[in-house]
């Protein structure tokens, strides 16, 4: 049974849903109605006639009833009523006679989703697969109960101590009051101290500040994080001061990949290559002070051309040679948000179909169930995580012994 928007308000009118709770009976009910509607199809196919007339046209065959079965579902307990015929000779295929769960169809249904087949596309492989028709609408009605599960997500709990945290954001399309427009999805990665990686957030914000951000260090806060050792994070504007008044211990290392990128923007083709690879020797120096002289060096050769580039570089330097200090495991782990950049890869590759989501439960429902695709495949701590964390241990060892059992 499917409705269109007009006939949906309706229903909803009459059925009086208020509630979540009404919600759910109202999808139980709808399923009951569903299964049962395909449950007489496939007993009007096994008979060979229509359910209007008593018996078989030459088996001798007929309806008998109706029976009881209690089944699960994402909505809870259903009970149906199949059909029965005197010779006992109809196999329901719908709802299998020993079957006491119908989760399966809506848990391929969301699987597919989060591998990001559009509504239309599932529909379709459902058929295939199951001989059942599932409209669009239909097909966003039961992916719609991860959005419960995704804002529990965001909210859960976290680890005390993170030793790394990495913050970028990805832009999309979101129509948002009949306007479409770019918004930033801020994505928050963190690394334990057992070296295990999780994603502790998604963040939407269609503008950057201080505010903002100090508004996302206290949700992270109140979720449980009391300190964190290192941020590795974009340039974003505001976002320095916010870390500081929310972990004024916290370490601040800014994105070398990004600063590099900012720095090349408006330099001509023809010489982004030689001017990359004299702002190579300046992330790549032994230590601080080399790399100071290769920048006052670089700011010499192309004050006249690009003055910008040494400014910036010098405005964000305490924040850009953070990662000086440390060995080159820990450089390489903090100097580039490129942990977010691999996660924004997998996120891109399911959300290819959705050049534009419709509403921010669309955008927060697919993002959710791509990140527990991809955090499946994050089985393994990260390299050379034992000799990170006895560094970690000596530079932070006051605030790490605090946390460790």
């Amino acid at each position: 049974m499917f409705f269109n928007k007009e006939e949906l308000q309706k229903l909803l009118k009459e059925k009086g849903v208020k509630s979540q709770e009404d919600m759910q009976s109202l999808l139980r009910e709808l399923t009951k109605e569903v299964i049962e509607t395909l449950y007489d199809g496939e007993l009007t196919n096994h008979l060979g006639y229509s359910k209007h007339k008593q018996s078989g046209s030459s088996s001798g065959n007929a309806k008998n009833g109706r029976g009881k079965k209690k089944v699960n579902s994402h909505f809870g307990e259903i009970n149906l009523e199949p059909p029965r015929d005197r010779q006992s000779s109809y196999d329901p295929k719908i709802v299998k006679k020993r079957q006491k769960d119908i989760t399966v169809i809506d848990t391929k249904i969301i699987s597919m989703y989060a591998k990001g087949m559009s509504n239309r596309d599932i529909s379709m492989h459902i058929y295939e697969i199951y001989g059942i028709e599932l409209s669009a609408e239909s097909i966003s009605n039961i992916t719609n109960t991860v959005i419960e599960r995704a804002k529990e997500w965001q909210s859960r709990p976290l680890e005390t101590l993170y030793a790394i945290v990495f913050m970028d954001g990805m832009v999309v399309k979101l129509r948002k009051d009949g306007v479409v427009s770019n918004v930033t999805v801020y994505v928050i990665l963190g690394i334990d101290l057992e070296g295990n990686k999780s994603c502790l957030g998604l963040y939407l914000a269609e503008t950057e500040s201080a505010k903002y951000w100090l508004n996302v260090m206290n949700e992270l806060k109140t979720r449980g994080v009391e300190d964190v050792l290192i941020f590795s994070v974009d340039n974003l504007k505001g976002i320095s001061e916010a870390i500081t008044a929310a972990f004024p211990k916290a370490e601040i290392q800014k994105c070398i990949v990004h600063q590099i990128r900012n720095s090349l923007r408006f330099v001509p083709w023809k010489e982004r290559k030689t001017v990359a690879a004299d702002l190579k020797l300046i992330y790549t120096a032994v230590n601080e002070k080399q790399a100071k002289e290769a920048l006052n060096e670089f700011a010499e050769k192309y004050n006249s051309r690009y003055p910008h580039i040494a400014r910036s570089w010098n405005n964000n330097w305490a924040e850009l040679s953070t990662f000086f200090k440390y060995s080159q495991d820990i450089r390489r782990l903090i100097y580039t948000t490129n942990p977010i950049e691999s996660f924004h890869r997998s996120i891109r590759k399911v959300s290819k179909n959705k050049s534009i989501f419709p509403t921010e439960d669309a955008l927060l429902k697919l993002f959710y169930l791509a990140i527990q695709d991809i955090e499946k495949r994050w089985t393994q701590i990260i390299r050379n995580w034992a000799t990170i964390y006895s560094q970690l241990l000596i530079y932070f060892e006051e605030r790490v012994i605090k946390y460790v059992d």
